[in-house]
């Protein structure tokens, strides 16, 4: 399972993370849902990033989180959705009654054989599961430093999402695709951006500002960045698509 105290960072911001992270392209939810269903479930849904893009896609859209900060903010932003709290390895959703259960950005937190069992458990049968992440560009050298500041291990082994797979307990694996896109953003968004990371939020107050300073210096460096207020993100988002057996 992944660590603990990361997982548990994110249980006191809503606001900050709802307000800096980024959102999740539409072509996501294509590749997911082509065609409307009754009823999807976002899980580990945060404040709603993803959430939002299923309201068109289902008759019913339910969300669970574990975090009361951000679900009391995924509330407030999407009255009509059932949000709920709740972990993935005790989703309060009754059995066979969703047609597609989407992860975005949580995966890796889950402990994966409780998870994958309870999401089959709450699929119809022969339901969808779509696992979704944003991660930087590596054709952007700088957002690519930056990751490297925060997210040591991570970038040691390159592999942003190593929780996805063709192989799912419970499920069988459909398809996986990549969207690029970009997002325009300030710097000082993007610094904050940073601020709301499990690395940064567990970090002690020094190691938070070394942390923040060898970013800034990375967009001071780098001609694409230094000097702007403002700059282009390329972002890259996967989707794995799978089916439950």
């Amino acid at each position: 399972m992944a660590d603990e105290v990361l997982a548990k960072s994110f249980e006191l911001i809503g606001t900050e993370y709802d307000r800096y992270r980024p959102g999740f392209p539409a072509a996501a939810v294509d590749v997911l849902c082509p065609h409307p269903v009754r009823a999807a479930l976002d899980l580990g849904a945060g404040t709603g990033k993803f959430t939002e893009l299923l309201a068109d896609r289902a008759e019913r859209v339910s969300a669970v989180e574990p975090s009361p900060a951000m679900i009391s903010v995924l509330r407030s932003k999407l009255p009509d959705v059932d949000a709920m709290l709740g972990s993935a390895e005790q989703i309060p959703v009754e059995s066979g009654s969703i047609d597609l259960v989407t992860v975005a950005q949580a995966f890796h937190w889950f402990d994966r054989e409780p998870a994958c069992a309870e999401i089959a458990r709450v699929l119809v049968s022969g339901g969808a599961l779509g696992l979704i992440w944003n991660h930087s560009d590596p054709e952007c050298p700088w957002d690519r430093a930056a990751h490297r500041i925060a997210h040591p291990a991570v970038a040691a082994s390159d592999d942003t999402t190593s929780s996805a797979g063709e192989e799912l307990p419970g499920f069988e694996f459909v398809r996986q695709e990549q969207i690029r896109w970009v997002e325009r953003i300030r710097r000082d968004a993007y610094l904050k951006r940073w601020s709301t990371v499990s690395t940064f939020l567990v970090a002690d107050d020094a190691t938070r500002a070394e942390m923040s300073a060898q970013i800034e210096a990375v967009l001071d460096a780098d001609p694409r960045t230094h000097g702007r207020t403002e700059f282009d993100l390329p972002v890259v988002t996967d989707v794995y698509l799978y089916r439950s057996l």
